[in-house]
């Protein structure tokens, strides 16, 4: 138990940043102890906010997983940086985290750094993945980004093991400011079972899709009805821009379609621990990117 339980309550934000890719909702789940968050080997995979609560003692940190900041060019990858940008902006902590396994500052990564100095905003730098990496890499690695002078402290972590996270976590927790908790003492994160739902069938899509469909390709949760022995039929829409697009969901004989429903429904059984009865449906909407509902469904900005 942390010191802060003898004092008042603490309470504050740790945005969590990053490129594509850098473990950032693997870092999260693991902080966090359960899954909320979506994890896949593609980048660009978290598209809103995720928030996850970690309470240590007296003190209740909201971690909050951001889309990941590179250069954006499409709409949609416009809005989703401005939104990590603005989760740091507001945060009480800002934890960079980078993957220790790519050579030196990679472009993603300087662009971030010297986002943090326009800003005028210091850092946590989380070195993740170090379980991958020589640890004579590391030490080089770690002075080049502390010679930026931005970073308040350097962390070297894995996120899959959790080699390193209770260390970082007790950073954060002694420096979160006096204040009242935010959220119930139960609850590990705001993101409503609906959308987590939706979340978990775009995972299956992502790992089961292996060209650039993924990012062309949303899921929503249109119907969800809890029965009286426990159970829940849950009902989504998958909605591609192509008919092309559809068949791929679909595969041949509706393989890749099947598989991609009984792991999800695998997963939410889990995740929700009760029986569920999952039913997709695919359709076509040429210009669904250029929807403002789903730019609001996923807090972020059309007009960005």
């Amino acid at each position: 138990m942390s010191d802060t339980a003898a004092g008042a309550t603490r309470c504050g934000f740790a945005a969590l940043l990053g490129a594509p890719n850098a473990g950032k909702s693997t870092l999260l789940n693991r902080v966090v102890g359960t899954k909320i968050s979506i994890v896949t080997h593609k980048v660009q995979t978290t598209r809103s906010r995720v928030r996850g609560v970690v309470i240590d003692g007296n003190c209740q940190i909201v971690f909050v997983d951001t889309p990941g900041i590179f250069t954006a060019k499409r709409r949609l990858e416009r809005s989703m940086v401005a939104s990590a940008w603005g989760e740091a902006k507001d945060a009480d902590e800002v934890v960079l985290i980078v993957d220790a396994t790519r050579s030196g500052i990679d472009r993603d990564t300087r662009l971030i750094i010297d986002g943090l100095k326009a800003r005028r905003r210091t850092a946590v730098l989380v070195l993740n993945k170090v379980d991958l990496c020589k640890r004579e890499r590391l030490l080089p690695l770690a002075a080049a980004f502390e010679a930026e002078g931005v970073f308040s402290r350097i962390f070297m972590v894995s996120a899959l093991s959790g080699d390193g996270v209770e260390d970082l976590r007790r950073y954060l927790v002694e420096r979160m400011p006096e204040g009242p908790w935010l959220f119930p003492a139960d609850e590990l994160s705001d993101l409503p079972e609906r959308l987590l739902a939706a979340e978990v069938t775009r995972e299956k899509l992502f790992l089961n899709l292996h060209q650039e469909l993924p990012y062309s390709l949303t899921v929503e949760t249109e119907d969800w009805q809890d029965f009286d022995d426990g159970s829940a039929r849950i009902a989504q829409i998958i909605t591609v821009l192509r008919d092309s697009h559809k068949a791929m969901c679909l595969g041949k004989g509706g393989r890749t379609i099947k598989a991609v429903r009984e792991a999800a429904q695998a997963e939410l059984e889990t995740l929700l621990g009760r029986k569920v009865h999952l039913f997709l449906l695919v359709q076509v909407r040429e210009n669904w990117l250029e929807d403002r509902a789903h730019y609001r469904h996923w807090g972020l900005d059309f007009d960005v």
